[in-house]
């Protein structure tokens, strides 16, 4: 599980070590990067995926920007990083998005969570590892054991 909460002083992001000291608290921003080890179950087992999180001054009226700096072959991350997750949207349809009651702690379960329950090929942000999984599952764990054999290690 990602430790991203444990590197934050305060739960609510706005301080942090790597905040020049010179600034005010209103224009503190904190980025960290940590790790989501994804242990023995389901297609990314064994991987360890390297997210950065950047806390926005605005920080809790708005979410945290997450971006995945790991490589990966899945229907709800980019290759190049991008998240889909409802509650990293401001705004969600759903009504499951941000809310300022959210914590941190909120988006590491999140995050988690799109390695096992939260997996979802129906409505992917990457449509094209969705549709490989729908044409050939096996051919889409192979794809996936080998993004982790190169990238997540």
């Amino acid at each position: 599980m990602l430790t991203l909460a444990s590197k934050l002083k305060r739960d609510d992001g706005v301080r942090g070590p790597r905040a020049p000291s010179a600034a005010s608290d209103s224009t503190r921003r904190v980025s960290v990067r940590d790790k989501l080890l994804v242990k023995d179950e389901g297609y990314y087992q064994g991987g360890k995926f390297q997210f950065e999180t950047e806390v926005p001054d605005a920080y809790n009226m708005v979410p945290p920007k997450v971006k995945c700096l790991t490589r990966i072959w899945h229907p709800n991350i980019t290759e190049t990083g991008e998240i889909c997750l409802s509650l990293l949207r401001e705004h969600s349809i759903d009504g499951t998005g941000w809310a300022p009651t959210r914590t941190l702690k909120d988006i590491v379960w999140g995050l988690n969570s799109l390695f096992t329950d939260l997996l979802n090929f129906d409505d992917p942000l990457n449509i094209e590892a969705a549709e490989h999984h729908l044409r050939d599952k096996e051919d889409f764990r192979n794809k996936v054991e080998d993004y982790i054999k190169r990238y997540a290690r």
